[in-house]
């Protein structure tokens, strides 16, 4: 349920922390939603669970855990979607899932057929230090 004059960024974070909960049996710890023109960037901080952590410590369980969280995104994410299409009345094309093993982030993409580089970086920036946002063209 929405709560009155949330923006559509809090809404869809809600949103996600509600499909984390159905689709995996805990909460992240904080998500980020990001807009850029037609690119929805969903970032889930501190997604994984013990046994997760744990499993992702070597190679070979990194990568069982990155293709279990990939299919699982593929196979559940129909439930997301609508609501995203509910909250923005924008229907999603196409949508994809990464999952960083070390530090137990899971970045949701929903985009328009658009490839997307995603940068986590160590710490935030300051609002004030940001100067903008840029949408360049090749030179």
């Amino acid at each position: 349920m929405d709560k009155p004059g949330s923006t559509m960024a809090q809404q869809i974070a809600e949103a996600v922390i509600a499909f984390e909960k159905e689709r995996t049996g805990h909460a992240p710890r904080s998500v980020t939603v990001v807009l850029s023109g037609e690119t929805l960037v969903i970032t889930l901080h501190g997604a994984l669970s013990p046994a997760e952590k744990a499993l992702a410590k070597n190679p070979a369980g990194a990568a069982q855990l990155q293709e279990f969280h990939r299919q699982l995104f593929t196979n559940a994410s129909e439930s997301l979607r609508q609501e995203i299409k509910r909250i923005t009345g924008v229907d999603v094309r196409e949508a994809t899932a990464e999952i960083e093993p070390t530090t137990g982030t899971v970045v949701g993409v929903f985009t328009s057929g658009t490839t997307v580089q995603v940068y986590l970086l160590a710490h935030s920036i300051p609002a004030e230090a940001w100067s903008g946002n840029a949408d360049g063209e090749p030179s």
